[in-house]
């Protein structure tokens, strides 16, 4: 049996999420991300502000990943007894 026949047979009262909370949560993306929040036009489709959603989840990942190697490299190249590496310290606490 295939999963959309299955979801159609719920009985009314399972947790299934409608087509109004589905856009609901796709307009709440849609300004959420910068790449589309910044456009002019309001019409986007669910699929292109899910695309986007991915690719600005990809893009912090990488900044992420970037900022945690520049740390790496300043707590390595730092004394770490100096005012430098406390604070960086104190900043991670």
């Amino acid at each position: 049996m295939s999963s959309r026949r299955s979801r159609s047979r719920q009985s009314p009262g399972s947790s299934r999420i409608t087509e109004d909370q589905i856009a609901d949560l796709v307009s709440k993306l849609q300004r959420l991300i910068p790449e589309i929040r910044n456009r002019h036009s309001d019409r986007v489709s669910a699929s292109k502000v899910l695309q986007e959603t991915c690719n600005y989840i990809r893009s912090l990942h990488r900044e992420v990943d970037d900022l945690s190697e520049r740390l790496t490299e300043l707590l390595a190249s730092s004394d770490t007894d100096s005012d430098q590496a406390a604070i960086i310290r104190s900043l991670l606490m």
